[in-house]
Parts: C-alpha cells; sequence; structure tokens
C-alpha cells in the first residue's frame, strides 16, 4: 500500500491558487491512473488506483493546510505503512515558479502542512518522501505582496497554461517512486533547470 497526498485547501475559493498546486498535481494522478472514488475518510477525499499491481490511495484533506496531519495520520497508521510509503505533493516557496524538486525526509522548512503531519505522525516517522513544486518567493521575485496573500492567490491564466505540462512532469515523477525508483527520479527531474521568466 502506497499513499500519495497532495497538499492544499478545500474548496472552490482555493481551487487554482499556489497553495494548492498538491492538489492539482493529485487531479493529474486522479486523470492519470483512472483512480476511482472519492470517498471521504479521516477528513480527506479519497480516491484508490493500481500502479504495477500497488494498491494506491491518493488523498486530499479537508482539514485546511495547517491541519493536515489529523487526516494523513490515521490511514497512514490504520495501513500499517512505512515511512516510504508516503509520498507527499506540496508547493514550495524556495524554489523557482515551475521548478521539481525531490527529496526523502528532512525538517518541513517553514511549510505549515508539512509541521502539520511530522507532528501528528510521531517522532522517527519523517522520512516520507516530498515532492516539491516550486512557486516562487515574492521577495526574490522582486514583488510587494505579503507571503501569504502569495500563496493563497490563484494562478493566472498564463501561469496556468504553463503549469499544465508541469503537472505531468510531476505525476511522472511520482509514478517512478512509487516503483521504488526514487534516485532515478531525483536524477531525472531534480537536475532540470526552471524556465526562464518571459520578459
Amino acid at each position: 500500500m502506497k499513499i500519495v497526498v497532495g497538499l492544499g485547501n478545500p474548496g472552490p475559493k482555493y481551487e487554482t491558487t499556489r497553495h494548492n498546486a498538491g492538489f492539482l498535481a493529485i487531479d493529474r494522478l486522479i486523470d492519470r491512473w483512472r483512480a476511482t472514488g472519492p470517498s471521504v475518510k479521516n477528513q480527506g477525499e479519497v480516491f484508490e488506483a493500481k500502479v504495477d499491481g500497488e494498491k494506491v490511495l491518493l488523498i486530499k484533506p479537508l482539514t485546511y493546510m495547517n491541519l493536515s496531519g489529523r487526516c494523513v495520520a490515521p490511514l497512514y497508521q490504520f495501513y500499517k505503512c512505512e515511512p516510504t510509503d508516503l509520498v507527499v505533493i506540496h508547493d514550495e516557496l524556495d524554489l523557482d515558479p515551475l521548478t521539481l524538486r525531490l527529496k526523502t525526509g528532512g525538517s518541513p522548512g517553514g511549510h505549515n502542512g508539512l509541521k502539520s503531519i511530522d507532528e501528528c505522525l510521531g517522532s522517527g516517522q519523517n522520512g516520507y518522501h516530498r515532492v516539491r513544486i516550486g512557486i516562487g518567493h515574492p521577495s526574490k521575485l522582486q514583488l510587494r505582496i505579503q507571503t501569504v496573500d502569495w500563496v493563497l492567490q490563484s494562478f493566472s491564466q498564463s501561469e496556468l497554461n504553463e503549469l499544465d505540462p508541469f503537472l505531468d512532469d510531476a505525476a511522472s515523477a511520482v509514478e517512478l517512486i512509487i516503483k521504488g525508483q526514487m534516485t532515478q527520479a531525483m536524477n531525472r527531474f531534480n537536475r532540470r533547470e526552471s524556465p526562464q521568466p518571459k520578459a
């Protein structure tokens, strides 16, 4: 059993915001894997799929970002998962827009969704895989907007157009991780340069 969680906030208001990059990636996987569902379990929208014969749960927590762990931990514990059975897809301020970076374990780095998951999973359980989707930091992008407003701002239509093929890359990365090919996934995607911003 593998669990793939996309982090975001529920409801139409947040559907295409930067903070919901994880939800958007889960939507792409649902389509790609023809996942069935959803059902609602432990405050999460849960879809089921099979990848190379392995059962995979695709989860969108309905708890809001800061409480994501309350959804993830009970399912993780119920299915007796190990950290490497869990993949978390989330937005990342410290990465340039449309940059994909994969890692296993580590600190939450100020991301409240990861903080909640770490707290709820408990000590020694943070060695799960992360698929980090870069959204850029407003200060680095020389934008006069507060960070909280930036992450809760919707992508523009042109940004969504650019994001569309990028979500296919994120989905391909998750597929490799599910197949136990994390090193290959990192070699393939972590070395890619982020697209240059348009003038």
